[in-house]
């Protein structure tokens, strides 16, 4: 998921004082997000935060924190320093600072299941299929790529749904196994 901020009209910049603060809460935004899925439905298995502007880099990772802090229960507990930011003194053309945000949540998974629910029903219509027959794919091609959807979404479910303690129990078994 790919998330930017400030999303503002460039006639409203004006009356907005962009802070650190506030760019990291609206860079954490669901409405400020590319793809439409809601982040607050899944867990971030990772995450980076790119600031462009004068500002300082203390201030971008006690945020950074503070984010991670108030919303432990959105971000996975088994990967470590889940969160990296950086931070470059050139601000984007136009602005005086900018964030710009790419996190890998398993939410992504709503976005993909509405994907593959309107490509199956499509497909069972066999709509536009010949346009790529024509161009020499198989039909058996659509269906792989269906199957490999749903796995995606399946593995997204699974890394939502685990703990640390189910880790360290898998970890404990492959030991007594040997």
């Amino acid at each position: 998921m790919v998330g930017f901020a400030p999303l503002t009209s460039r006639g409203s910049q004006q009356y907005r004082a962009l802070t650190v603060p506030e760019l990291t809460q609206q860079m954490w935004d669901a409405k400020n997000m590319m793809c439409a899925a809601d982040p607050r439905h899944g867990r971030y298995l990772t995450a980076s935060a790119m600031f462009r502007g004068k500002m300082s880099t203390k201030e971008v990772d006690e945020q950074m924190i503070n984010v991670q802090n108030k919303n432990s229960s959105y971000f996975v507990e088994w990967i470590p320093n889940n969160v990296k930011s950086s931070v470059c003194d050139i601000p984007p053309r136009g602005l005086s600072m900018a964030s710009t945000f790419i996190g890998n949540s398993t939410s992504i998974q709503e976005m993909f299941r509405r994907v593959s629910e309107q490509f199956t029903a499509m497909f069972r219509r066999k709509a536009f299929l010949h346009w790529y027959t024509g161009e020499g794919m198989d039909e058996m091609e659509f269906t792989e790529a269906e199957s490999n959807m749903n796995d995606l979404v399946s593995e997204y479910q699974q890394y939502q749904d685990a703990t640390a303690d189910e880790e360290e129990y898998e970890d404990e078994e492959e030991v007594h196994d040997e």
